[in-house]
Order: structure tokens, then C-alpha cells, then sequence
């Protein structure tokens, strides 16, 4: 059915999923919206190529991971394009979802290159890139999922996902409106309820969901599984807010903005939570603020506050709990996707 080789020993798993991801992208840019309009094609072959592929997709790799620990054995021609499938959907809400936020945010790169918006043939428009983004989805679970007795399911759970995203992302932003800056607000209950619904539903949750679906399994019998993945995804964004700092540019493929962004990051609760009442006061001063010389006194503050060594000491504390919570799990099929997910995060440095 599909030109997708499974048991080709000669390509590895990334390579068939990059060939799911050209069949895909052809039917898209071939959908009879575009039927007499070749500049409208070439806009969206370029907009999916500079925006969708361009991560490291873990996430979507991890959908045909947990399916294949699920199954036990190796997966048909068709199981395994509809496992891609399903994880260049989760590809395709990243990328709707860092368009946006890029913008938002105002921020300068994104994995290694210029933010789509920032080009300048680009600008605005890409608002509009950004929801096509996100209607490719249900085109693409239309199109290979209709006939699925899941594919209701597939379309609530990416429904809710995305909504849940959505609320994480407000709740940060309304904490940064201009004026209204007031870091008493931000404390690691805020930063764990944000990054929750921001990260952990959307980037760690979702992929293990649609491989349960695949398999049959009725997620209401899940919410152990849901919980740990969860957490993983708080975890997650707790490196990504140390990394926003403290990682290099060259590795991480983007210059951090939390700091003049004004960005609840774990960084900074913690720092409220250790400095003294001067250190809060510059930190009142400074955060917040574009201007370098403010940038890096914050800096300077993290450092002097050993921040980087508090964020070890969590990352090993919360690295034990999780495989706690995981080998505590009665499916030893689950632990095995569990605890492949976690071994793709844990220490990483980017």
C-alpha cells in the first residue's frame, strides 16, 4: 500500500520516517485547495520543509518506539506507516505551535536557523502558516485514519492536547503583561501547573496515547501511565528552562529569551526561593528587562547561586523518582515504553 520498506535492514527508523513525512507532504501540497495554484504549493512545500523535519523528532519517532514495545514484535508496512503517520501529526502540532510561540515571544532562532517569521519574505504571514499547520492534522488523520474504529478517539485526543497546550501557554503569558510585571506572582507551583499543560500533555502524554490507541487500548485505563508521563514532561521543561541559560547555542540550537522575556522559569523561582533580600531586589530590577547589561546580572545571580548545581541535584532526584514511579507500573510492556522515553531525556544537552 504504501512505499515504505519495513524490514529494509539497509535504513534505519529515522530515514523511513522521513520517507513517511515526503508522502505526506505531497498529498498536502496536492489537496484540491491548491488544485490551480502553483505559487500556493511551492509556499507550503517550503514552509513544511523549513518548519516541520528541522527538530531532533523524538516525539514522533517515539509513537513507532512505544507501539513497536506495545506489539512485541516488528510492525507490518502498514502498522509502521500509520505509527509514522500519527507521529508526524504530533510533528505537525509542534511546529504549529513553535510558529506561534516564536512570534509571541519575539524570539531570534529556532533549531539552528532563523525563526520562520523572522525571514523576510515571511513576517506575519506566518500567523496564517501557523493554523495551516494545524489543519494539516486533521487532514492527514482524515485522510489514512476515517476508517480506524480509534479515529474519534485520535481526533479528541488531539482536540484536547491541543487545548490543554494552549491553557499552559496562556497562563505564562498572562503573568508577563507588559505593565503588570511582578515576580511575587511566580513561585514552583505556577511553574509546575504551567509547564504541566504547556509541555508535559503535548510533548510526552501525546505520543504514548496514539500508540495505545493504535494498539486498541481504551486510555481511560491509563491514567497511571498518563500521570508518569506527565512528570517526565515537567521534568522536561525544567531542563529546557536550565538549558535556556546555561546550555550553548551551538548545541541547543537556539539563544535563550527567558530572561528578558520575563519567562516564570524554573531558574528564577529558584532563585527567589535562595537569594537574600538584595539579590531579590536586583532580581527585581534586572528580570524582565532587553537590556544586556540587566541580562547579565541575572546571569551573574544564577551563577552565584550555584543554580547550576541545584539543577543537578533535581535532575538526579527527580530521574530516581520517576523510575520509581515507573517500575511500579503492572505492565511490563508500559515500563519498557516508559523507561525508553526516559533514557531519550535524561542529562541531555539539548
Amino acid at each position: 500500500m504504501y512505499s515504505v520498506k519495513v524490514q529494509s535492514s539497509s535504513i534505519d527508523t529515522k530515514s523511513k520516517f522521513m520517507q513517511v513525512y515526503e508522502i505526506l507532504k505531497f498529498e498536502l501540497i496536492h489537496d484540491p485547495c491548491f488544485e490551480f495554484d502553483h505559487d500556493s504549493r511551492q509556499w507550503v512545500d517550503q514552509m513544511l520543509d523549513y518548519n516541520v523535519p528541522r527538530g531532533k523528532l523524538n516525539r514522533g519517532l517515539s509513537v513507532v518506539d512505544s507501539y513497536k514495545l506495545l506489539k512485541g514484535e516488528e510492525l507490518t508496512e502498514d502498522e509502521f506507516f500509520l505509527a509514522c503517520a500519527l507521529g508526524w501529526c504530533i510533528e505537525w502540532l509542534i511546529a504549529y505551535a513553535m510558529v506561534l510561540d516564536d512570534i509571541i515571544d519575539e524570539s531570534h532562532t529556532r533549531r539552528g536557523q532563523p525563526c520562520w517569521f523572522r525571514l523576510p519574505k515571511v513576517g506575519m504571514i506566518a500567523v496564517n502558516d501557523g493554523l495551516v499547520l494545524r489543519n494539516h492534522i486533521a487532514r492527514i488523520l482524515k485522510k489514512h485514519f476515517r476508517g480506524k474504529p480509534y479515529y474519534v478517539d485520535l481526533l479528541d485526543l488531539f482536540n484536547e492536547v491541543e487545548f490543554q497546550t494552549a491553557s499552559g501557554e496562556m497562563i505564562e503569558l498572562i503573568t508577563t503583561l507588559a505593565g503588570e510585571k511582578d515576580l511575587s506572582k511566580y513561585s514552583l507551583s505556577i511553574h509546575r501547573r504551567i509547564v504541566q499543560y504547556k509541555t508535559g500533555f503535548c510533548s510526552f502524554y501525546l505520543p504514548v496515547a496514539c500508540a495505545l490507541l493504535m494498539f486498541g487500548e481504551d486510555l481511560d485505563d491509563h491514567v497511571q501511565a498518563k500521570d508518569i508521563l506527565v512528570e517526565m514532561g515537567t521534568y522536561f521543561q525544567t531542563q529546557d528552562d536550565y538549558l535556556d541559560c546555561f546550555g550553548a547555542p551551538e548545541i541547543t540550537g537556539k539563544i535563550g529569551t527567558d530572561i528578558e522575556g520575563f519567562k516564570c522559569s524554573w531558574l528564577v523561582v529558584k532563585a527567589l526561593e535562595l537569594s537574600n533580600e538584595e539579590q531579590k531586589k536586583l532580581l527585581h530590577e534586572n528580570y524582565g528587562k532587553k537590556d544586556p547589561t540587566s541580562i547579565v546580572k541575572v546571569k551573574e545571580l544564577y551563577h552565584a547561586l550555584n543554580l547550576q548545581v541545584v539543577f543537578e541535584d533535581y535532575e538526579k532526584t527527580m530521574h530516581e523518582k520517576l523510575i520509581k514511579s515507573i517500575e511500579a507500573h503492572p505492565s511490563k510492556a508500559i515500563q519498557a515504553v516508559l523507561k525508553s522515553y526516559l533514557g531519550k531525556i535524561y542529562k541531555r544537552q539539548k
